[in-house]
């Protein structure tokens, strides 16, 4: 690695820590010719799945965009911001267990569905009602139907 400061080649690794999560290298480099300290940060690089959505056009995976559906499907409800991360991060790791470098918006939306019905009903039948387009009071009561236990 070329030194930040003199731009010399010789860079070598004086220190080497994991982060708490596991996820990123952070090592400590000692420049071989001007003696300068500096950092660097490894993590890998991950290729998310393109989303095709219904109309047929391609967008990239966002995690943002991801996150921001969950937060407005559990908003005002009592899920913590740590349980919104963990369903976010299990999505995420179904998503790359796939393998595929494409999948249907609809396949990501039931993946959202699932981590919904185990974190919120109600959450779950706000995000079904615009997930699935529902038309009448019939389809709410489908689907409440289907969520409630049996008595």
């Amino acid at each position: 690695m070329k030194c930040p400061f003199c731009s010399a080649d010789g860079t070598t690794v004086v220190e080497t820590r994991e982060s708490e999560e596991g996820h990123i290298v952070r090592r400590r480099r000692r420049c071989g010719q001007c003696e300068k300290r500096f950092t660097t940060h490894e993590q890998a690089e991950i290729q998310f799945p393109f989303i095709v959505k219904r109309n047929g056009s391609r967008t990239e995976f966002s995690h943002d965009k991801l996150a921001a559906s969950l937060q407005l499907a559990l908003r005002k409800r009592p899920v913590t911001a740590e349980a919104i991360d963990s369903a976010v991060s299990r999505i995420e790791e179904k998503l790359l267990a796939l393998g595929e470098r494409e999948v249907t918006s609809l396949q990501v939306g039931e993946l959202v569905m699932r981590e919904l019905k185990k974190l919120d009903k109600v959450a779950y039948v706000r995000f079904a009602s615009v997930y699935r387009n529902f038309t009448d009071i019939d389809e709410f009561s489908e689907v409440i139907r289907e969520i409630s236990p049996v008595a």
